[in-house]
């Protein structure tokens, strides 16, 4: 996979980016991809491609995903580390799906430990659960996305604060973690994390 242009480049950009469903990860992400030249790294876009072709991984996924259960820890660190692996990580990475559980995050940092990287920041995106319902309501409608009924968005939430918020504090503990007012619109979310890069990156001049 090649790199995206970009006219802002940092040598290393490790972000980690959590937070409930709904909450604009992925498209803040993408948009941090495209700025910084680094691969969105998005469990839940290559668990819904596995699906799609088929393959050994898509048919073990689906009807985990289907149900709102988290992916086991096994498959999920694994596939991570194939994809930070590949030649356009090399320069950082933007890792948006995982992880959801404090056994995943202790996962994440031995394997991250393991190839020689480490999460330069984390941006937990704060957001309500009605308002994170009301969204992913609405994205079932736009996208046709099975995965986002009423019951499966209940059940994800539900999980969501049962075993990602103690992640967040996880990641606090460290120093590294921003919080980003998730409802507002896209482009002041992204004012936010511009803000808070701009400020890694020159700690890091």
């Amino acid at each position: 996979m090649g790199t995206v242009p970009t006219a802002r480049r940092w040598s290393r950009m490790n972000i980690l980016i959590i937070g409930p469903q709904g909450a604009g990860k992925g498209t803040q992400a993408s948009r941090i991809s495209g700025e910084f030249g680094i691969p969105h790294v998005s469990t839940g876009d290559m668990f819904r491609s596995a699906i799609a072709s088929g393959s050994d991984l898509g048919r073990q996924v689906e009807p985990i995903l289907a149900s709102g259960e988290l992916v086991p820890d096994e498959l999920t660190i694994e596939l991570i580390r194939d994809r930070l692996g590949e030649h356009d990580a090399a320069g950082g990475f933007v890792l948006d799906g995982f992880p959801r559980n404090l056994s995943q995050a202790d996962a994440l940092d031995t394997m991250l430990a393991e190839i020689g990287r480490e999460l330069d920041t984390v941006l937990f995106f704060d957001l309500a659960d009605d308002i994170a319902t009301e969204r992913m309501l609405g994205r079932a409608r736009d996208e046709g996305r099975s995965d986002d009924s009423p019951e499966v968005i209940a059940r994800r939430l539900a999980l969501y604060h049962e075993q990602t918020e103690p992640v967040i504090e996880h990641y606090r503990a460290t120093g590294r973690l921003t919080r980003l007012h998730a409802e507002r619109s896209i482009d002041s979310v992204y004012a936010e994390i511009s803000e808070s890069l701009a400020a890694l990156e020159a700690r890091h001049a």
